[in-house]
């Protein structure tokens, strides 16, 4: 076949595209209508890509390519001005001579003013932000905040699920205290939860540290305290005793003889004093139980106390593959059940589960750790009992307030709760933007935008976060929606979204809403893990790096908090610069995609 034969085959695909585009527009005029007039063009070329993913162009690409000519591997900033340009080049192959169309490219710098306007400037002029979750100490720690906004964090994240109002304001002032950095807060919206699960026993295993052959490397060291002491009832490296006077009498070097909860005698030494009590060094592992006697020789006379109230420790439920798990409507605690059994019954935070969720509907459980398939629902009796089929091969443990995914289920809420609702009255005071957990639909969008249209913040910076496959699914129409906002952005949140499509399909999904986003010129928060094991250990592991990498595609990347969150947020940010000397957004095939085809916004 000739060179002008192909190029004739390819104009006439791309023609009829042309024409799919234009009429894809048209239907979503009303939608399209609804726009903030900053967003007008974006939302167009939102429409126009869609459509363009609706048809499988690879055979076309190919072709193209064979003849030299743009093979629209990357479309998303202009796509009808990428093909007409397209267009144009494949008529004077065929001798149509006609003008030649420039791609004008203005859909980068339309997203690069989104991003600012959303966002804020970088403040070291590159692409990608750092936006950081505060921890809960940051609210009487102000110098923390400090020091991530020197190591790098443009943006502090304070996640209303946690704390109080009086300590969100505490960390946005500290916030405010450093230049350029922006506050965004998290509304928590519905969470389907574990529920409670009986304590155990009031009990303490006191050990010291050991190598690999058992040999004590260093001693544990506990606090002795008053048991008026209320930080000796809460902490767990503080014991209550029932006797201030002994306390007050424990001298460095007495040797305080323990009745362990097995029936055997433990030695602790006395290493330090104060007023409020001492510091013991345990180097044999004790079992600690309320009432446990200490005791200590003064003179001819043994000098004797007691082991006040001891928490109770919590507990687990032991499942392996096979077993079912009855979820109930209750959130009472019950008990554990035995090791042997292999029914488990254990509440559920979020009655609408029982109306929704189908038999053969899947069902995830502890951020995915293991699940399986609802066997029964029985609606009268609030009940739900799910098969598990996916459980490690030595099994796992199902803990109280665990996370629950229900990837298949339609849950018919609202993505704004009353608490949300509530922490509105905070965040429209403190923040500059408001990130928005489950959105699923447009609806969510619209019902956000309207508290904040009622709440007089309607200038308020909004990011949806996509952490469910139905959210990934109505994507278009969920940005369509938020359009009519004119600070709008998207987070993806990895974390439950890999649990909600599957860890074999997240990368692939990633990859699309990084597309898609693109296309509308709006920008992309890429969150949930990033640098994580840095964070808490100091030390990165090789696939979190090529990860934080990846990240440099987005606008913002986020961070969670942890001990070494600081030097994480550096290596993010020379990561993240290195990586734009090299690559902006990535090349790829335009294979047909089947993720949005109930877009219907007309």
């Amino acid at each position: 076949m000739d060179d002008a034969t192909i190029a004739l085959r390819c104009r006439d695909a791309l023609a009829e595209l042309r024409t799919a585009l234009a009429s894809a527009q048209q239907a979503a005029g009303p939608a399209l209508a609804a726009v903030h007039p900053t967003h007008v063009a974006s939302a167009v070329n939102l429409v126009h890509y869609v459509e363009l993913r609706r048809h499988d162009l690879r055979a076309v690409q190919h072709d193209l390519s064979s003849l030299g000519v743009s093979s629209l591997s990357h479309p998303e900033q202009s796509v009808s001005e990428s093909i007409d340009a397209v267009i144009a080049v494949l008529d004077h192959l065929v001798d149509r001579p006609g003008p030649l169309h420039r791609v004008s490219r203005t859909g980068s710098g339309t997203l690069a003013a989104h991003a600012d306007r959303l966002l804020g400037p970088r403040r070291d002029g590159g692409r990608t932000r750092v936006m950081v979750t505060l921890p809960s100490d940051a609210a009487t720690r102000p110098e923390l905040v400090r020091e991530l906004a020197d190591a790098g964090m443009d943006i502090a994240r304070i996640n209303c699920a946690h704390d109080d109002p009086p300590a969100w304001a505490a960390m946005a002032g500290a916030a405010r205290q450093c230049d350029g950095v922006l506050v965004a807060m998290d509304l928590a919206g519905p969470k389907v939860r574990t529920g409670p699960i009986e304590p155990g026993p009031p009990a303490m295993k006191i050990s010291p540290r050991r190598d690999v052959r058992g040999t004590v490397v260093s001693p544990a060291y506990l606090r002795l305290a008053s048991i008026d002491d209320g930080n000796a009832a809460s902490s767990e490296r503080a014991v209550p005793v029932d006797d201030r006077g002994w306390l007050r009498r424990r001298a460095v070097g007495d040797v305080v003889v323990v009745a362990d909860a097995r029936g055997v005698d433990r030695r602790w030494h006395v290493v330090d004093v104060d007023e409020g009590g001492c510091i013991v060094a345990v180097h044999k592992t004790t079992y600690l139980a309320p009432g446990a006697h200490l005791r200590t020789a003064v003179g001819e006379h043994d000098d004797a106390a007691h082991v006040g109230d001891l928490p109770r420790r919590a507990q687990s439920i032991r499942v392996l593959a096979g077993h079912r798990v009855v979820l109930v409507n209750s959130m009472e605690p019950v008990p554990p059940s035995p090791d042997d059994a292999d029914v488990h019954r254990i509440g559920c935070s979020l009655p609408e589960v029982f109306r929704d969720c189908q038999v053969g509907q899947r069902v995830w459980f502890d951020d995915g750790k293991f699940g399986g398939v609802v066997e029964r629902v029985d609606r009268a009796a609030g009940e739900l009992a799910v098969r598990l089929h996916q459980v490690p091969p030595g099994g796992a443990k199902l803990h109280a307030g665990k996370g629950i995914n229900l990837p298949d289920t339609d849950l018919r809420l609202p993505a704004l709760t009353a608490a949300d609702c509530e922490a509105l009255q905070s965040v429209v005071r403190l923040a500059d933007i408001v990130n928005a957990s489950f959105v699923r639909s447009a609806d969510d969008v619209r019902q956000l935008l309207s508290a904040l249209e009622a709440l007089d913040a309607a200038n308020l910076g909004v990011v949806v976060k996509i952490e469910t496959a139905e959210g990934f699914r109505h994507l278009p129409e969920i940005l369509l929606a938020g359009m009519r906002h004119e600070r709008l952005g998207v987070m993806i949140a990895r974390g439950d979204l890999a649990v909600e499509v599957g860890f074999e399909r997240l990368a692939e999904v990633q990859e699309e809403m990084l597309w898609l986003c693109e296309a509308a010129r709006v920008p992309v928060i890429w969150a949930t893990e990033v640098l994580d094991s840095m964070a808490r250990t100091g030390r990165p592991s090789r696939a979190e790096v090529t990860d934080a990498a990846r990240a440099h595609r987005a606008e913002c990347v986020m961070l969670n908090k942890g001990p070494h969150i600081t030097d994480a947020v550096r290596a993010v940010q020379e990561i993240v610069q290195r990586m734009h000397q090299h690559q902006g957004k990535k090349h790829h095939l335009l294979r047909r995609l089947r993720a949005w085809d109930d877009f219907a916004p007309g």
